[in-house]
């Protein structure tokens, strides 16, 4: 009798050890693949959403701005070369970052105001989303008119090592990068500033 409870509680103990485990895991795997919101460059100033690890370093002021092809929000596809003679603001962005929505406003009120000197490229992490239907949705609901290039699998946000959302650069007309990119949003003085002192 003595042995049979012993093998007993053996048994309830072990089943209680998997069952932890089991949950502890679940618990790991949910938590690494859920979308990171939170801030972790080690950048105490940043304000924005970080969506990969930090480690990568930014491109330079006065290096060539990487070339890229993607499709917009509207089904045409656009080239950084083609825009070459003319600023660009390129701004990546998505529609579950507050920070990125905060600034939004701001590039709307500046396109409207620059749009035939300055290119705004506002670039959504599409992978980042739950649907390109958001985008879609987001973008008429606030009415921006500006240009939302789509990078579908990270390749351009890769290529520009925008580790945190929003992160923008100002490629001069010479298609290099001529100010330091800004992490975290954007306002409107702060756009018109950067613009008027690149070429």
């Amino acid at each position: 009798m003595y042995k049979k409870i012993l093998s007993i509680v053996g048994i309830l103990v072990l089943a209680g050890i998997v069952v932890f485990n089991f949950i502890q895991q679940n618990n790991e795997t949910q938590t690494e693949n859920a979308p990171n919101e939170y801030n972790v460059s080690g950048d105490s100033d940043v304000e924005g959403a970080a969506i990969t690890p930090p480690g990568s370093t930014e491109i330079e002021q006065g290096e060539s701005a990487p070339e890229f092809e993607m499709e917009t929000l509207d089904g045409e596809k656009i080239t950084l070369s083609e825009l070459k003679g003319k600023k660009v603001i390129l701004n990546f962005w998505a529609t579950w970052c507050p920070p990125c929505r905060d600034e939004m406003p701001e590039m709307q009120k500046f396109h409207e105001a620059y749009g035939d000197e300055v290119e705004i490229l506002a670039v959504n992490l599409t992978d980042t989303e739950t649907s390109k239907q958001d985008v879609v949705d987001y973008r008429n609901e606030y009415e921006y008119t500006y240009t939302i290039p789509l990078d579908t699998d990270s390749t351009v946000s890769d290529d520009y090592k925008a580790i945190t959302v929003p992160t923008t650069y100002f490629v001069g007309t010479d298609g290099t990068i001529q100010a330091p990119r800004k992490v975290g949003p954007m306002t409107y003085d702060f756009m018109e500033e950067t613009i008027n002192s690149i070429n």
